[in-house]
Parts: structure tokens; C-alpha cells; sequence
């Protein structure tokens, strides 16, 4: 081993929670590397359409058709458009096999996706932690709310999270800041809401955009979201929270932080005599070099399904199925949110009410189905996200595209149109899996991925119902010419992917234990989505966050105490 490879810690992967863990190590005084297969981005320097307007960017900011072409899955996204497709890992960068249609999108760079999510932040409830063992599905998670609490408070402090206190237990509270406010019709619908479902809360909703920042927010070096609606972009106020912006500039202020991007994680090395892993195995993207680099404790976060990867291969004696896999669960029960069910309508009146900027999120409806028992025909249940917006004049539409009568056109209000979709909870499936191709590889010779992961019954009756729920409500709440749409879009293309090494209470059953420290190999643990139990009806990234707080502190102290060295 040659020293300048050694290290306290090893991250890998520098999106949401890789930068979380890196900042974590750094704080507490560890040398730590964090590799990154894709380029390096620097916050600011490297967001190059941050500031341009619509008539800089090229076709009409829309991906050519031989981008679409060329890209048939990454294409798929909404925000990969001119202005973003430098954020987005082309489909040939490394390509898949689809066992099943399952649309896998991509961040390689430092920042992974942090710099594209949606930013969208809740708290998972006391019932979300219960329901497998409640309800009968998955395994039990090993931890319950109150575990989690106190590190969703840290995180929350820290990133910056928009919101009010209401007081629900399906979706509790946390440390927020001031909430980005509702319109008018968006309040009439609530209120109608209310009136008519007792049992039913319409919230503003919850994201990770810094509307009042706190001291702790300008001393990252952030500032107030301006409503501009580019985050895609990579935001150079810093008003919404990415590990470019954040994590990653804290840890590096420590001087504890070694960051190497183009860095292709091949595979973790375990030393069957120490009975240990003991480093990385890397391939250098641009020379295609090997490398190997060392650590006492290595932390897994290179988002869930390349994270299976990885993990699936690192084979040795001692895992002759992948690192840790004594019970041959890692890969399977892959989970992701149920985005097939949406919902349009239009709103008569409000015509002298409009709204300021562009708001950077929706009302949400949380989930009200099978919360504290199970009550319906179907599994779990779903959150409704909504919102009310006024387009410009039918008039603007007309044939005419010249002088002063069409410019005047253009900045004539259009009718109120109201939008509705669900984020539905999929149920964990040992058929829903990836493995490794065993005669494939990729242009760094690690074996492709293989993708088997579709929906079920489950989901359908979840869609079906929220079509009649979704439908009620809005119907209840005012709005007029309602109709439902499916999506059919596929698995993946929520961007949510869950599981594949969950955690859990039995070693038999699960790759991780309750502080998603691998059962069967104490130094190494995973704190992305791969670890995740079950998916809830929440966006998942802030959970991913508090498991990586909570998770490091664990794995420092047990280092302190010599329990892994």
C-alpha cells in the first residue's frame, strides 16, 4: 500500500448523501477521499447556461431530434434540455440491459443529481417506518421515527428547508423556513378541500430552496432563491441546496477533503485474511488506468442501482455473490414511486388574481390511504401534488404572429388550468431486481447492469384510486372540465429508485443493519437509496441525508472505540 493512496475514509459518489458523508468525515477530522466517475463541476464556474436568455439558447431549448435519437432514455426527463444536457450522463456513457423497460437517468459529475433534483423535502411519519411490519410487506425497517427525528432536524438546519408547521402526523413538522406561499385559487382549493375532507390536509409544500437564509446558510456562501425556475441550470446564488453549492465547499474548507472525479468505481477490495474490505478499486476515465486507493471505512453512495453494482461486484472468497451478500438479497427488492396517475382540470374566476415569480414547488395532499392500518384493497398508499397557474390568452394562439395587436396579446392572462399528480408507494419484490451480465462489459470492463423491474397489480389499483380520489377532491375544490391521464411512463423515470441492499433487523434478510453498516462486513456501509426498506410516499433525498448524518457518527465513534480499524 503506498501512503499518498491511504486514507481515514473512502466516499463514493459525490451526490446528495456522498456529499453529506464527505462534509460529515471532514468536520470530525478525517482524511477522506470522495470519488467521482464523472467531470469535476465547480459551483458557479461550471454552470454555464446560468445566465442566459431564451434567445441564446439553441433550438428553442430543446434537445435536437438526433439528441433524442441518440438518447432515447435520458431524453425522457423534463429538465434534460438545452439548457441541462450537460448534466445528463448520455445513454451511451454506459449503457444497460432492460430485462423489463426501466429508464435509468444519470448525474456523472461532481454534484451527481444534486444539481438537477426536484428539491422537493418531507419528512417521513411514525406509520412510513411501521408499515412493513404493520402491513406485511418487505421486512421490518430496523429503525423507528424517533431514531431518525433529531438527524432530520440537523440536516434540515443546515440545507435549508421551506415550509410551515401544520401539525400532521402523516407528514410531520421540521426546522423550516418561511414557506413559499399558495395562490388564490390554490387557497380556495384548500379550503374547499378542508371543508369537505376533514380528514384531508392541503400544505405548502416543502423543498430544499432557501427563501429567508439563515447565518448558517451564508456562511456556505448561499443566498435567497430568486423564483427564477432554472434550477436545472446549477443555481450561482446557491439558493437551493446541492453538494456543489454546500457539502462538498464546507468539507473542502476543512482541509480533509480529496476529491477525484473521473474516478470509475470497478469494485470494493476485501482482504479475506483481515477479514475486511480494504480499499477501492478504480478505473481512471480518461486514461483507463487502475488504480487502487485505501481507507479504514468506506461509505457507499453512488446512487441505488449503480450502488448494487458495485457492491455485486466486489467479489472474493469470502463473497463469492457480492461484498456482503451472505443472504443473497443484495440487487433485489428494488423499489421507485408510482408516477403513472396525473390529473388536469380548469378553474372559472379569479381573473384579477395572479402570482409573483416562479415558485419553486406545489400544494401537497399527503397520503391519506392505508396510513395507520390498512384499509383499502391495495398496499400503501400515495401523495398528491397540485398547483393553479394562468397561461397566456388564447388569443396569443392565433394565426396572426406579427405587430402591435399580437404584442399585445402576448401579455394578456389566459383562464386558470389546475394540475394534479400522485407519488405513489411501490411494494419491495424479490422479482424486482438487478444483476450483473455475466458476458458484457462496459468500455472499463465492468459488467453491465441488467434491469428487472416493472410495476404490479398493487400499483394499478394505487393509480386507479387516485384517479377517483385526485378527481373528488378537485371537483370538491372547484375545478371544472377535470379529466385523468396515465402516463405509462416506465420504472425509473421517477428517479426515485429505492433498494437493492436494505436495511434490516436479521442478517438472513438484509444487507445492512440499523445504522446501514453492512452486517457481514463491518467497515463498509451504504447510506444512499440502495438501503433503503421501503419507499414511502415521500420524496426520498432528505431521508437519504439523515441517514448519512446519523450513519458517519456512528462509524467515527466506532472507529474511536477500535471497533473498525
Amino acid at each position: 500500500m503506498k501512503n499518498d493512496n491511504n486514507y481515514d475514509a473512502i466516499v463514493i459518489g459525490s451526490g446528495i448523501s456522498g456529499g453529506w458523508a464527505a462534509k460529515e468525515f471532514c468536520e470530525k477530522g478525517l482524511k477522506t477521499l470522495v470519488l467521482e466517475r464523472g467531470r469535476d463541476v465547480k459551483h458557479i464556474k461550471d454552470y454555464p447556461t446560468a445566465y442566459q436568455d431564451p434567445w441564446q439558447l439553441g433550438n428553442n431549448n430543446q434537445l435536437t431530434l438526433k439528441e433524442q435519437k441518440e438518447n432515447p432514455i435520458a431524453s425522457k426527463c423534463y429538465a434534460n434540455k438545452e439548457d441541462a444536457k450537460h448534466f445528463f450522463t448520455p445513454d451511451d456513457v454506459q449503457p444497460y440491459i432492460q430485462e423489463q423497460p426501466f429508464d435509468w437517468i444519470r448525474g456523472y459529475q461532481v454534484g451527481g443529481k444534486s444539481l438537477t433534483w426536484a428539491k422537493q423535502t418531507q419528512r417521513w411519519s411514525p406509520y412510513d417506518f411501521e408499515g412493513p411490519a404493520r402491513d406485511g410487506f418487505a421486512v421490518d425497517w430496523p429503525i423507528r421515527y424517533a431514531d431518525i427525528a433529531p438527524w432530520y432536524s440537523y440536516v434540515e438546519k443546515f440545507v435549508g428547508i421551506s415550509g410551515n408547521l401544520d401539525g400532521i402526523e402523516a407528514m410531520p413538522d421540521g426546522e423550516f423556513l418561511p414557506p413559499w406561499e399558495m395562490n388564490q385559487v390554490e387557497l380556495e382549493i384548500q379550503r374547499r378541500i378542508h371543508n369537505s375532507y376533514p380528514d384531508r390536509k392541503v400544505i405548502a409544500g416543502r423543498c430544499a430552496h432557501l427563501t429567508k437564509p439563515k447565518q448558517i446558510h451564508i456562511d456556505q456562501g448561499r443566498g435567497a432563491c430568486q423564483a427564477r425556475n432554472l434550477c436545472q441550470r446549477g443555481c450561482p446564488f446557491g439558493g437551493y441546496f446541492s453538494s456543489n453549492a454546500s457539502t462538498l465547499p464546507w468539507a473542502q474548507k476543512t482541509g480533509k477533503l480529496t476529491l477525484r472525479p473521473h474516478a470509475v468505481v470497478d469494485s470494493i477490495i476485501y482482504d479475506d485474511q483481515l477479514g475486511k474490505a480494504i480499499g477501492v478499486r478504480v478505473i481512471d476515465a480518461e486514461t483507463n488506468k487502475s488504480m487502487e486507493f485505501y481507507a479504514k471505512v468506506i461509505f457507499v453512495n453512488a446512487s441505488a442501482i449503480a450502488t448494487n453494482q458495485i457492491l455485486l461486484n466486489s467479489i472474493s472468497d469470502r463473497f463469492p455473490q457480492g461484498i456482503g451478500n451472505d443472504s443473497g438479497v443484495l440487487g433485489k427488492y428494488i423499489a421507485f414511486h408510482n408516477y403513472l396517475g396525473s390529473i388536469s382540470a380548469s378553474y372559472e374566476g379569479f381573473e384579477d388574481s395572479y402570482y409573483y415569480g416562479r415558485r419553486p414547488t406545489q400544494p401537497i395532499i399527503p397520503n391519506f390511504r392505508n396510513v395507520a392500518k390498512q384499509e383499502m384493497d391495495f398496499l400503501r398508499g400515495y401523495a398528491s401534488f397540485f398547483g393553479a397557474s394562468r397561461g397566456r390568452s388564447s388569443a396569443s394562439q392565433l394565426a396572426m404572429q406579427v405587430g402591435g395587436d399580437y404584442k399585445d396579446q402576448l401579455s394578456t392572462l389566459g383562464d386558470w388550468h389546475v394540475g394534479m399528480m400522485m407519488q405513489g408507494e411501490t411494494i419491495p419484490q424479490e422479482k424486482n431486481h438487478i444483476r450483473l451480465s455475466t458476458d458484457r462489459k462496459d468500455r472499463y470492463g465492468v459488467p453491465l447492469v441488467i434491469t428487472a423491474i416493472a410495476y404490479d397489480e398493487n400499483d394499478f389499483k394505487s393509480r386507479d384510486d387516485f384517479f377517483q380520489q385526485g378527481a373528488e377532491m378537485l371537483e370538491a375544490g372547484g375545478a371544472k372540465n377535470i379529466s385523468t391521464h396515465n402516463s405509462g411512463q416506465n420504472p425509473g423515470l421517477d428517479i426515485h429508485e429505492m433498494g437493492g441492499a436494505r436495511m434490516g433487523l436479521d442478517p438472513k434478510t438484509s444487507i445492512l443493519n440499523k445504522w446501514n453498516q453492512m452486517h457481514h462486513c463491518t467497515n463498509v456501509f451504504v447510506t444512499d437509496g440502495a438501503s433503503m426498506v421501503s419507499t414511502g410516499t415521500q420524496n426520498p433525498s432528505l431521508t437519504y441525508m439523515a441517514l448519512t448524518a446519523r450513519a458517519v457518527t456512528y462509524a467515527v465513534e466506532q472507529m474511536k472505540k477500535g471497533n473498525i480499524k
